[in-house]
């Protein structure tokens, strides 16, 4: 286990094959499929696939990505933070995904702004940004306690919904 951030709860660190079925689920949630969106993935197999062309294939081309959340005293994997280099982007876009039954308990907060603090503080990066639905009302009122400001809207390609874009 490759430990990235360490919080007062929380370690989050890098995502394996292992991990394949906690993504499946994560992926298939509720929340992730409306304001993420569906990727796809239905089986063990293309949950690795996806880790390895996604996360694992990131910190080989980069030195970071999105990183597992996991939950000190239970040892529970819980969701992902962490950042992403976009075609799309110009920048470097933070991001989390948790599970429904983890969200309001501050565990958000406590390992995006970890996050914030590592990219900006270890990694040197200059300028994090944020992309969000303009619905998904739970993650904007995150991403503004971590210190994003609003920016401008976005849009990836002409049959996706504008989003709302944050930055420090």
């Amino acid at each position: 286990m490759e430990i990235v951030i360490e919080t007062e709860r929380l370690i989050l660190r890098k995502f394996t094959l292992d991990d394949a079925a906690f993504m499946l689920e994560l992926l298939n949630t509720s929340a992730w499929l409306r304001f993420i969106g569906d990727r796809g993935v239905r089986t063990i197999e293309e949950a690795e696939q996806y880790l390895l062309n996604g996360n694992i294939k990131s910190y080989q081309e980069y030195g970071f990505g999105f990183y597992v959340v996991v939950v000190k005293e239970t040892n529970e994997s819980i969701g992902i933070c962490g950042i992403k280099k976009r075609e799309e982007l110009d920048d470097i876009d933070i991001g989390f995904g948790f599970f429904p039954q983890f969200v309001g308990k501050g565990y958000g907060y406590e390992a995006a702004s970890a996050t914030l603090y590592y990219s900006i503080n270890i990694l040197k990066i200059k300028r994090i940004v944020a992309v969000v639905d303009p619905e998904n009302l739970v993650s904007i009122g995150l991403i503004k306690k971590i210190g994003l400001k609003f920016e401008k809207m976005v849009q990836f390609s002409r049959k996706d919904i504008e989003l709302m874009l944050f930055s420090i």
